[in-house]
């Protein structure tokens, strides 16, 4: 109430203080169209003048007593408010909301003019205070993403849905204001062009539904590698917003893909593999079929000298000999009953050297087996974590381990198997052309 006799008597002071400067010009023998015009100038003037004084008072007071405040305090959500620069929209919604106030009284003269002029006036509010929560919402999001619950969530996805939000309210205040009906009138004719404008921002609502369910099952975070070849894309989630997903890939490459593609493609998160603190090796030794054979009691006496193996030769030959005694097997025929073979033998070795390799991880699936055999030998794959999931850590551990069997292998008479080359090809060649000659 007091307020509104302040602003009712700075208006009867304004007009009296306009209605004097232009009986004054009318003394001075101008039309009255003109001195309403020089009024109006005159207090115009002033009215930037003023408003010129009110703006370097606020910035003033906004860049050195508040700004040396909030640098002194030791919390960082005032230094968030600061780089969003809430206190420039703040500063800027008060010239505005002072000029809605003041402006309109200059031009008494021109009553269709101060219409028009109170709407632009409010329509420039609008946007202040769009600009002004607009900086709040900025200030949240980084309050949040500072802290370790939220570092991981698609908070620039929330941050669109209420930008989008501002702008669909300030629009429909905006064309209320224009026309000068109410803005519910404006929303129940929206309605009917509901179908066109769910087509124009479509990709925005998907992105959207996409952003909240990747969000509630938590299905992506920034900062998880993700695998989508059909994308191209292989790295880490750099950014996830309203409308797509940015992808650094290990080649530095940037990609970026929309957000309902989460949704509807499928795509590879190792996460999993990274939380479990190993990362698979999966690959195979393909063995020469025809080098494949039974061992000797010789063969597996010098065999015996390797300290990894001496254990299971021992445990395996006890397990033999009982079964053979048992079923009075004929150990001429080697086919005969249970024996060692090559192959067997350096499994059991592959196995006891992953079990004493300081770098495999011995709490998740260790397993040396044999797949199918095919036209390129019997694949003899090693399936196994390492202990740590670097991608230098995990290349360097998996290479030590098959550098040392490819090198131990010969010593089970066992051969990798390779097509053959040219060299070979020549060599057999001129072996049959010496043969012959």
């Amino acid at each position: 109430m007091e307020k509104t006799n302040i602003i009712n008597t700075t208006e009867q002071t304004t007009s009296q203080i306009y209605q004097w400067t232009f009986e004054l010009a009318k003394t001075a023998g101008v039309q009255d169209r003109i001195a309403h015009i020089l009024t109006s100038a005159g207090f115009l003037i002033v009215a930037f003048i003023l408003l010129a004084l009110l703006d370097f008072l606020l910035k003033s007071f906004f860049n050195s007593i508040v700004t040396r405040l909030i640098k002194k305090t030791k919390s960082n959500w005032d230094d968030y408010l600061l780089d969003n620069k809430v206190h420039v929209h703040l500063s800027r919604l008060i010239l505005i909301a002072v000029s809605q106030q003041f402006l309109p009284l200059i031009f008494v003269g021109f009553p269709s003019f101060v219409t028009a002029l109170d709407k632009f006036l409010s329509i420039l509010v609008i946007f202040a205070v769009y600009g002004l929560v607009n900086s709040v919402l900025k200030t949240a999001r980084d309050i949040l993403r500072s802290s370790m619950a939220f570092v991981d969530k698609p908070l620039d996805s929330y941050l669109q849905v209420f930008q989008i939000f501002l702008i669909f309210v300030v629009g429909t205040l905006i064309v209320s204001i224009l026309t000068g009906n109410s803005p519910w009138s404006f929303l129940v004719s929206l309605g009917a062009a509901s179908a066109i404008l769910m087509l124009v921002f479509k990709d925005t609502i998907l992105g959207f539904v996409a952003s909240i369910q990747v969000s509630a099952n938590d299905s992506v975070r920034v900062g998880d590698w993700i695998e989508m070849p059909k994308y191209g894309v292989d790295g880490d989630v750099l950014q996830i917003n309203l409308n797509n997903v940015s992808v650094q890939n290990w080649d530095k490459t940037i990609v970026t893909i929309p957000t309902y593609t989460l949704l509807s493609d499928s795509f590879k998160n190792y996460r999993g593999m990274q939380e479990s603190g190993g990362r698979r090796i999966k690959r195979a030794i393909h063995i020469k079929i025809s080098t494949i054979r039974y061992m000797d009691n010789s063969e597996i006496e010098e065999l015996r000298k390797i300290a990894l193996l001496a254990p299971y030769i021992a445990q395996r030959e006890e397990e033999i000999k009982k079964y053979n005694n048992e079923h009075n097997v004929d150990e001429e025929v080697l086919v005969n009953g249970r024996r060692m073979t090559n192959v067997g033998l350096f499994r059991a070795y592959i196995k006891a050297y992953a079990l004493h390799n300081p770098n495999i991880h011995q709490g998740l699936t260790l397993l040396v087996r044999q797949l199918d055999p095919t036209e390129n030998g019997l694949p003899l794959e090693l399936y196994m974590f390492t202990k740590g999931t670097e991608w230098a850590f995990f290349e360097d551990v998996m290479s030590d381990i098959f550098d040392h069997l490819f090198a131990a292998i010969k010593y089970f008479d066992l051969e990798v198997f390779e097509l053959p080359a040219s060299d070979d090809l020549r060599h057999l060649l001129d072996k049959r052309v010496q043969e012959i000659q």
